[in-house]
């Protein structure tokens, strides 16, 4: 199962990278290293919300319904013109269900980090959230995953990682959303999902997608 590292270095991801980075005006390098921070974060914060009954089964209603990945079809139809408005509001209230009231502590560490003002980390994520949503809904129906314990495992073998690095993931992810981490620690999720464990290695990942 292709994980985080697969889809930002895949074809799609460079095309989400860039689409996102024209439609919020930020430099592609900067979308890119704000797009790495964010997708171990959301995906963390999903596995977290999935663990609860309530988080768990709406999730699922909205995979099987409105983000079954078919956003993911047409991502030239997405960004040319302009992201429209109601995808955008749909990507702030997927950020405000999935993150609560940890929002604005996970915006700030990301920016902190990214050094990208946090009103457009807040504009990226608006826009990354829905096709976050989509990507796992496209891998949900791939891999037939009927069940909120199947929905658990699918986004364990997104962030990558056997099951002890999954734990120490989800432990710094945690430690962040309960505002008690900054944003070193997003440094250090990132660098565990895309490099293994090596921080250095991220650096390389993204230098890898720019040429650098």
């Amino acid at each position: 199962m292709a994980g985080l590292v697969d889809l930002i270095q895949s074809d799609l991801g460079r095309q989400i990278i860039n689409g996102v980075s024209n439609e919020t005006n930020q430099p592609e390098d900067k979308t890119a290293a704000v797009v790495s921070m964010a997708l171990p974060l959301l995906m963390g914060a999903m596995k977290r919300n999935n663990s609860k009954s309530q988080g768990a089964s709406g999730l699922m209603n909205a995979l099987n319904a409105k983000h079954d990945g078919s956003i993911l079809d047409n991502l030239g139809g997405l960004f040319g013109g302009g992201v429209d408005e109601e995808v955008k509001i749909d990507g702030l209230g997927i950020l405000g269900h999935v993150l609560g009231g940890s929002q604005d502590n996970v915006v700030g560490a990301i920016s902190k980090k990214s050094g990208v003002d946090r009103n457009s980390v807040m504009q990226i994520l608006a826009v990354l959230a829905p096709i976050v949503l989509g990507y796992l809904g496209k891998e949900k129906r791939q891999q037939n995953v009927q069940s909120e314990s199947g929905l658990d495992s699918l986004l364990g073998g997104l962030l990558g990682g056997g099951r002890r690095q999954q734990k120490k993931q989800q432990s710094l992810i945690e430690t962040l959303l309960d505002g008690d981490g900054d944003g070193s620690v997003v440094d250090d999720i990132a660098g565990m999902v895309l490099g293994g464990g090596n921080k250095s290695k991220k650096g390389g990942l993204l230098g890898g997608l720019f040429g650098r």
